[in-house]
């Protein structure tokens, strides 16, 4: 498998080595995309990080992960994510290792990044948490590193860590409960509008979302969402007002400039709001006790207004926290530890409820 590896700006085809010396890897599973996780592994995750966001915040776990080691490479800017994986680890004590990639490393004399990462797994790290813009290349590394692979997002692929605290989002604010299995979010319609093409956080939550039973539909502005490569059972609403009346849910995404391509014309920033933006009056629009959700970063203005962010119905904050209990628990499966983690044992118990 051809995976695209660089130092700075420079960039060259490589492949993984042929005669790579024999490895073993250590027990535990990579998390390169949602379908990794089988309904079991699913159901299974989604329980315990609830578990540990049940008090309102993950807690401090140490014996979980004491002794292992977590490094992170990302290839592309990142606060929430990057620091919700930082955190997630020192709460279950493992040691944590920021590992740049720029030109303050061996990268600003010509190593390649594949070069980097492989020295860098030499060192025995357990768990290398990775973020790139090409898609695949978390998968690829699984080929030729010791320690398990985590996604923090490959391009316009998948976000697979983000797609599982969306998910807990929704269980939480609905007070549903994952051990249901695929009826978790039977009967909850949510809509995700905007960038889809080119989000991929639409790419996980449009893979993980339907498998709890939810009803999942999208909508965006030309350029911007092809409904034909759409996963089976998601619907297409030809516009924001269309996708969001009734829902229960309204993702909103934000557009991905840094992934667009040049040739495609996009209105100003006022336009795109008028036509494709969620204001407090097309949100009311949607159900009642609908709620609003946005993965970050957000362009106030655009795709969301202010009143709309910042009120009453918005999760977007409860997001971030719940990210950090959805991480511990990969971290904790990426060291075949996950089973030290807690789980609710009765989901009907309405002080677990939220």
């Amino acid at each position: 498998m051809s995976v695209s590896a660089f130092s700075g700006e420079r960039r060259s085809d490589v492949r993984v080595p042929v005669e790579a010396p024999a490895r073993s890897r250590p027990a535990g599973a990579d998390l390169c995309e949602i379908a990794d996780l089988d309904d079991d592994a699913l159901f299974d995750a989604l329980s315990r990080a609830q578990a540990l966001a049940v008090d309102g915040a993950a807690p401090h776990l140490p014996e979980v992960l004491r002794g292992r080691t977590v490094l992170v490479h990302f290839g592309e800017p990142s606060t929430r994510t990057r620091m919700s994986f930082e955190i997630a680890a020192r709460r279950l004590g493992a040691d944590f290792v920021a590992f740049a990639g720029d030109h303050s490393t061996s990268a600003a004399k010509g190593e390649t990044l594949l070069d980097a990462v492989r020295n860098v797994d030499a060192m025995g790290p357990d768990v290398i948490v990775v973020r790139e813009r090409h898609e695949g290349w978390p998968r690829a590394l699984t080929e030729c590193l010791r320690a398990r692979v985590v996604n923090a997002g490959d391009g316009c692929n998948e976000h697979p860590t983000q797609g599982l605290l969306d998910a807990l989002t929704i269980l939480e604010a609905f007070g549903r409960s994952p051990q249901d299995g695929d009826r978790s979010l039977r009967g909850v319609r949510v809509a995700i509008c905007g960038d889809i093409a080119h989000s991929r956080v639409a790419g996980s939550d449009l893979r993980l979302l339907p498998r709890l039973g939810a009803e999942v539909i999208v909508a965006g502005p030309a350029g911007l969402v092809d409904p034909s490569a759409l996963p089976p059972g998601v619907a297409y609403a030809p516009s924001l007002e269309a996708a969001i009346t009734g829902v229960d849910v309204v993702m909103m995404l934000r557009i991905q400039r840094e992934r667009l391509p040049t040739a495609l014309d996009l209105p100003s920033d006022a336009a795109y709001h008028a036509l494709w933006g969620l204001s407090s009056a097309r949100l009311e629009l949607a159900a009642p006790h609908a709620i609003v959700m946005h993965p970050g970063p957000m362009n106030r203005g655009v795709e969301i207004a202010d009143a709309v962010a910042d009120g009453p119905r918005s999760r977007i904050l409860r997001q971030v926290a719940l990210g950090v209990a959805a991480r511990m628990v990969v971290l904790a499966r990426a060291c075949d530890r996950h089973a030290l983690l807690p789980i609710r044992s009765n989901p009907q118990d309405p002080r677990e409820l939220r």
